[in-house]
């Protein structure tokens, strides 16, 4: 039976390609999993995706390998399109704030450029194809 994607996952720029291509194989795995499970499913367990409490709409996809631990951060546009933007391993219990604010960023830059933001992501669905 095929599985029925209800979000699309797309990433900004290149800071999600850049990070992904630094990881140890098995935690590139374990970050198709979850975005799989992230564009298939209704309601996706924290542990994997939530809302950073003090952001104007970032998500953290988290991914635990072993004892390391991996962030992606996220936004919303258009409903259902997931846009993933900057990645890193982390090494405390606080989420690094230059990383929170890169990700700040990179969403301003997103929707301050509507007419160049949806050419930058058109051809950059990353869950299609991940089994």
């Amino acid at each position: 039976m095929e599985e029925k994607f209800i979000r699309d996952i797309f990433y900004y720029k290149n800071y999600y390609p850049d990070f992904f291509t630094t990881l140890k194989p098995e935690v590139q795995r374990k970050f198709n999993w979850t975005l799989k499970l992230i564009a298939t499913i209704n309601r996706v367990p924290i542990k994997f995706f939530k809302h950073l409490k003090g952001t104007t709409g970032i998500y953290e996809i988290r991914v635990e390998v072993g004892s390391d631990i991996y962030r992606v951060f996220s936004f919303f546009d258009k409903g259902q399109l997931v846009v993933l933007v900057n990645g890193f391993q982390k090494k405390s219990q606080k989420t690094p704030k230059n990383e929170i604010e890169l990700a700040e960023k990179l969403k301003k830059q997103y929707f301050h450029s509507p007419a160049l933001h949806l050419a930058d992501v058109c051809a950059r669905n990353v869950h299609r194809g991940i089994s």
